[in-house]
């Protein structure tokens, strides 16, 4: 029998939305039990919308003063000890599942599966490796919980608003440590689409030329109501900074629409847009890599056509 544990992710009272992904993998499980753990230091409005997602049979609760911040070092006992009985514990693959989920496999004595991005068995898995050049099929040990990362760019969110799984209150009797404490949490603020969860992203490259220059870039997205991002080339010639950056070591995402400007297609960045559902790509270099996966390509001087593209969108 598989018992499923998803470890829900959420930010200042709000679930995030690699929550239900990471619910859609369990049901690509076929899980029998399907629950949801809240950790927080007030957890109700949380819990009510995980109660909501479809496929979800409990909704757990861990209410604590020290589940006020994500620190992995105090959710990670909490997790492990509520696993017990649990054929699998799912974590998004996003920066807090990868801080977390490491910490949960080694007090659980188990290898973690990271990125899964498909289910072949109750314990056999596909994921990248090699920067995503190449998938390959791992199975873990039955005899042991699976602890897994789910990649969320690869799988769609459960459906929500139907549901209505009951919520329970766990009380968890576990010594914390006291060696890490929250000091602040520093993050941009921006009117526009999340980069990771937006469904259009726009995003520039080194071709753009310069910091100034990329303002064609924000325009553009922000009269088609997007999200933008940037090749790592951009981030680190200084045009953008680098939480705009798309790729292997910078956000992995799987927009309905991604867009190309000025970015000649490097694999470590199509590995961060593999999973996008249409994309095209601008370049005045006909041979650039970039062309080899986008859908619609437009070959010319990017503030040439930006312009005429934004004529037309009028």
């Amino acid at each position: 029998m598989s018992k499923i544990l998803v470890i829900a992710e959420h930010l200042d009272g709000k679930l995030n939305s690699s929550t239900a992904r990471a619910v859609s993998a369990a049901i690509a499980v076929k899980g029998e039990v399907i629950d949801v753990l809240v950790l927080a230091d007030s957890v109700d409005a949380i819990a009510t919308e995980a109660a909501k997602i479809n496929g979800v049979s409990r909704v757990l609760t861990v209410a604590r003063s020290e589940n006020a911040h994500a620190l992995a070092a105090v959710l990670a006992p909490q997790i492990a000890k509520t696993a017990a009985g649990y054929s699998h514990v799912f974590v998004p693959s996003t920066t807090f599942g990868k801080d977390v989920a490491p910490r949960v496999a080694a007090l659980l004595g188990v290898a973690q599966v990271s990125d899964v991005m498909s289910v072949e068995g109750t314990h056999t898995f596909r994921r990248p490796i090699y920067a995503g050049n190449a998938i390959i099929t791992v199975e873990a040990d039955a005899a042991h919980t699976v602890v897994a990362t789910i990649r969320s760019a690869s799988w769609g969110a459960a459906a929500t608003g139907t549901g209505s799984a009951p919520i329970e209150a766990l009380t968890v009797d576990v010594a914390l440590p006291t060696h890490t404490r929250f000091v602040e949490l520093k993050q941009g603020s921006s009117d526009r689409p999340d980069l990771q969860s937006a469904s259009k992203v726009v995003s520039g490259g080194r071709g753009v030329g310069s910091k100034e220059n990329f303002d064609i870039i924000f325009k553009f997205a922000d009269r088609i109501g997007a999200a933008v991002g940037a090749s790592r080339a951009a981030v680190d010639a200084g045009y953008v900074p680098s939480d705009l950056q798309v790729g292997q070591t910078g956000k992995i995402i799987a927009p309905e629409l991604y867009v190309a400007i000025g970015i000649s297609g490097a694999i470590q960045h199509l590995t961060g847009i593999k999973d996008a559902g249409t994309i095209v790509a601008i370049n005045k270099d006909g041979e650039a890599p970039i062309f080899e996966v986008a859908d619609f390509g437009l070959v010319g001087d990017l503030f040439k056509l930006i312009p005429e593209l934004e004529a037309q969108l009028r």
